[in-house]
């Protein structure tokens, strides 16, 4: 067993002792071929969980502070992202935010699975806000499937402002596989945002949330 299955199976197991996760819907994860799995964003969480509880490897972006720092804790931090697959990125500047898309684009032709919070950070508010357009230019683009994921109760597992982790039950739901044509790169805005607004629409009937009208922003906009 190398690294990533040994880190992924081990935080399965921990998560399946201390939170007793209800999870529904893991006939709908496509058995093979790149997916793009689409997730509500409710907890600092939320990645590692859906990492670990997936039934295929899934990549998601991690803050790249996650990987640079020092000593013991640094070291754990990074062999722990390192391990459930994660990949750094440099948040808050246009071009990691282009090169980002550009690294999931070549994950998805090699047939690997990535994640993509449509609603980009998380909501602290509980709101489902609406989706930006990176997930729809991935869909129309590659033509991978896209799997909705509705997370109902990972905010308990970790209020924001807390900095320790309190075992919670939550539910995990994922969704029928969404299928948008393939288009290639040269697409319109309209069709990404119909896509997106689709996907979003599908995590919706997921989690039951309030939907916001407009885009979430992070602490710092």
């Amino acid at each position: 067993m190398g690294v990533y299955d040994l880190t992924r199976s081990s935080t399965r197991g921990l998560i399946a002792g201390l939170c007793r996760p209800t999870v529904v819907g893991l006939e709908n994860v496509p058995p093979s071929g790149g997916f793009i799995v689409a997730p509500n964003h409710l907890s600092f969480l939320d990645s590692v969980l859906v990492q670990a509880l997936m039934p295929r490897p899934v990549a998601f972006f991690a803050k790249a502070e996650y990987f640079t720092g020092t000593g013991v804790k640094g070291a754990l931090m990074r062999s722990f992202f390192e391990g459930v697959g994660s990949i750094p990125v440099q948040r808050g500047q246009q071009a990691a935010s282009v090169q980002a898309l550009k690294t999931l684009l070549e994950m998805l032709e090699a047939g690997d699975g990535v994640g993509i919070y449509p609603e980009g950070t998380r909501s602290r508010d509980g709101l489902l806000y609406r989706g930006r357009t990176g997930v729809g230019w991935l869909a129309l683009t590659t033509g991978a499937p896209v799997v909705p994921v509705g997370l109902l109760g990972t905010d308990r597992l970790q209020p924001a402002g807390s900095r320790w982790i309190r075992p919670q039950h939550f539910t995990m739901k994922i969704g029928e596989p969404l299928y948008f044509e393939r288009t290639g790169p040269d697409h319109s805005l309209p069709a990404r945002r119909q896509a997106t607004d689709t996907i979003m629409d599908a995590i919706a009937a997921l989690t039951g949330q309030d939907r916001a009208a407009g885009y979430n922003k992070g602490p710092t906009e």
